[in-house]
């Protein structure tokens, strides 16, 4: 058994490869193009679920709802344990995890059932994400950082991009299951990348006693702020939503005084208050996600509501913003390489807050909303991988689990506030028509980037962590 716990070397010929660093993000890429496909399919998936299983909306909502609060709740926990039992380790379990959890969303025979075995996905997700962020900083010379970053972010690009057209073709020619099944030779395909691509950890965290009251406070904390989105979303009284938050502020601020006092948190909260530059970059990157998927959600509602376009045309419309991101990502990461972190994010958050600006103030319609997608695309696709290399650079190698788990579990925290924010403001403001509902969300997104614009500000004087060191092995 203990041999199953220890990391396998790759082939001599690929670890001395001058392409070794390379063919490791090439392997992590896989698992972020996954993860993001995954993610943009299963919400195409929902009615069609509802029809076969004979189920609400609200029921089948509980299939993302359900990955999503394990994916957040339990990523800081996959990333301080990858840094103790290993990054290659952790990465390539979670792919196994993920890839038969997948089969079995495909075979499951009823709404229980794929339930159960989505939450199991999303323990196999979180222990990918909690690492591919990790295994890049740790596997790349850190001249070459933003740029592989970039790669990454291109690759969760590209995935986001054809989730909505991959999802209807598979819908169209075999029904939901399809959608689930479509991770299984891609699974096997990215277990086989990781065992043979990805490095051997080198510099492993001290084994202390696991944070177990840090967890128990973390993700119901997380799971009661989620629950109060969904209910604002479904729009449940207002007492209720002001319970769930109270209690999910009041759990997260136990999380806080517990990781304080610990020697070996799950996550140390010290890293926030000593550097400015990555408090600024998780506040910002929560804040892009937010606009991110914000946008996302409310386009293929005006475009229906107002354009009167079919489905399918929605989706092809919205796919112009995960594009331009994937195109412009890879070199955002060489201009970040070049010219630092802090001009890319900042001018990244600035395309982004002036195309919520055109959308709050052109006349609606289909060729202004092309142009704010296409430039939210360019403004995100500047933004993201600078960010997320910046906080990667955060704490000590041994740490880079822990810090990707950080990273991961705003993305996703972000997301969910982007779904909740957009969905209200747009249904609200929407009763004066569809247009307004438009012109409203806009603004309200604008304000979110106007903020992010202020936090990057911040970084202007970072002081740069010192260079990680490459793994090998």
């Amino acid at each position: 058994m203990s041999r199953f716990l220890v990391e396998p070397s790759r082939p001599a010929r690929i670890r001395e490869s001058t392409e070794a660093p390379w063919l490791a993000v090439a392997a992590v890429c896989v698992g972020a193009f996954m993860g993001q496909l995954d993610a943009s399919i299963v919400t195409l998936a929902l009615p069609a679920l509802s029809r076969d299983l004979h189920a609400s909306l609200g029921a089948v909502e509980w299939v993302s709802l359900s990955y999503l609060l394990v994916l957040i709740g339990a990523v800081s926990a996959a990333g301080r344990l990858a840094d103790v039992f290993g990054r290659k380790l952790l990465y390539t379990y979670g792919f196994v995890v993920f890839t038969l959890a997948s089969l079995g969303c495909t075979i499951a025979p009823n709404l229980a059932v794929l339930i159960v075995m989505r939450v199991v996905q999303g323990l196999g997700a979180a222990l990918l994400q909690a690492n591919s962020v990790a295994v890049i900083r740790t596997s790349v010379a850190p001249a070459q950082l933003n740029r592989a970053v970039g790669i990454q972010g291109a690759a969760q690009a590209l995935g986001l991009a054809l989730g909505p057209a991959v999802g209807g073709l598979l819908i169209g020619a075999g029904g939901w299951r399809l959608v689930f099944f479509v991770n299984v030779p891609a699974g096997i395909v990215g277990v086989v990348m990781a065992v043979l691509l990805i490095p051997r950890t080198r510099q492993f965290a001290g084994r202390a006693r696991f944070d177990t009251a840090g967890l128990a406070t973390l993700a119901p904390g997380a799971a009661l702020l989620l629950f109060a989105l969904s209910a604002i979303t479904q729009h449940l009284s207002w007492l209720v939503v002001g319970v769930l938050l109270a209690l999910g502020i009041a759990l997260l601020a136990g999380f806080g005084v517990i990781e304080w006092r610990r020697r070996e948190p799950l996550i140390d909260l010290r890293l926030l208050t000593a550097s400015r530059s990555f408090a600024a970059s998780i506040a910002s990157g929560l804040l892009a996600y937010l606009v991110l998927f914000g946008v996302l959600l409310v386009s293929p509602l005006y475009i229906e509501a107002a354009l009167h376009d079919r489905p399918e045309t929605a989706g092809l419309i919205v796919t112009v913003l995960p594009l331009a991101l994937g195109l412009v990502a890879p070199f955002a990461g060489i201009l970040a390489d070049r010219r630092g972190s802090s001009l890319a994010t900042t001018a990244g958050v600035s395309i982004t807050l002036g195309a919520f600006v055109v959308g709050a103030v052109a006349p609606s319609g289909r060729a202004v909303l092309l142009v704010v997608l296409a430039l939210c695309g360019v403004g995100l696709g500047l933004f993201t991988p600078a960010n997320n290399a910046a906080i990667a650079r955060a704490g000590r190698p041994e740490q880079s689990g822990m810090v990707s788990g950080v990273l991961n579990m705003t993305r996703g925290f972000g997301t969910a506030l982007g779904v909740a924010v957009a969905a209200t403001t747009y249904a609200t403001a929407a009763r004066s028509g569809p247009d307004n509902g438009l012109r409203v969300t806009m603004i309200v997104l604008a304000a979110c980037a106007l903020v992010a614009v202020g936090l990057c500000g911040l970084g202007w004087r970072e002081r740069r962590d010192d260079p990680p060191t490459s793994d090998s092995g």
